[in-house]
C-alpha cells in the first residue's frame, strides 16, 4: 500500500480516495498559517493596542490601522444576514473547500485552496464564533480602497485570484477533488 508520502499527484488513481496527497497537506498546511497569522493580528490589535477602544493608528501616510466589526462578509456585504447563517455557510464551503484539498494536483491549485480554506475559518468561523462578527483593520483608504479588511480577507482574496490564473493556465483540466 502507498503511503502519504510517495503518492502521485498526477496520479488519479493512485491511492484511494480518502488519501491525502502532498498537494493536499500542503493546502492544508497553508490553511494553517492563515489562521495562525489572522488570528495572531488580531490578538495584537484587540488586545495589545487595545484598537477596539482607540481612534485609528497612522502607521504610513497610506496606511492604517482602525477597527471595524464586520457583521457581513468580505467589504460588508450581507451586513443583515444573522450572524448563524453565516457561520453556516462558512462552514459548509470550509468543508467543500477542504474536500477538493485532498488531492488538489497542481500546486498552483493547492495554494489557491489553502489561502480560502483559511481565510474561511479565520475569518468566517473563528471570529464570528468567538465576536459574533469578524474584526477588520486594516486600512488602506487613502489609496483610494474604501474598505476596512484583515489577514483572512487578504488570503480569501489572493486565493480566489490564485484559483482563476490556475484555472486560465490549465484550459480543459479540471482539478482534481
Amino acid at each position: 500500500m502507498a503511503q502519504i508520502d510517495d503518492l502521485d499527484d498526477d496520479a488519479p488513481d493512485a491511492a484511494p480516495p480518502w488519501r491525502i496527497s502532498r498537494l493536499g497537506w500542503m493546502a492544508y498546511a497553508i490553511a494553517a498559517v492563515v489562521v495562525a497569522l489572522d488570528q495572531a493580528s488580531k490578538y495584537w490589535v484587540l488586545n495589545v493596542l487595545h484598537l477596539d477602544h482607540q481612534p485609528p493608528v497612522q502607521v504610513l501616510p497610506f496606511f492604517q490601522l482602525t477597527m471595524v466589526w464586520n457583521e457581513g462578509v468580505s467589504f460588508g456585504l450581507l451586513r443583515h444576514t444573522p450572524g448563524w447563517v453565516l457561520t453556516l455557510f462558512a462552514g459548509a464551503v470550509v468543508v467543500v473547500i477542504a474536500a477538493f484539498a485532498r488531492r488538489p494536483g497542481r500546486p498552483l491549485f493547492a495554494t489557491a485552496l489553502g489561502l480560502m480554506m483559511g481565510g474561511a475559518i479565520g475569518n468566517n468561523l473563528i471570529d464570528r464564533l468567538r465576536f459574533g462578527a469578524v474584526a477588520d483593520f486594516l486600512d488602506f483608504h487613502r489609496l483610494w480602497f474604501p474598505w476596512v479588511f484583515n489577514v483572512a480577507d487578504s488570503a480569501i482574496s489572493v486565493g480566489v485570484a490564485l484559483f482563476l490564473l490556475d484555472s486560465f493556465l490549465q484550459p480543459g483540466k479540471p482539478p482534481r477533488g
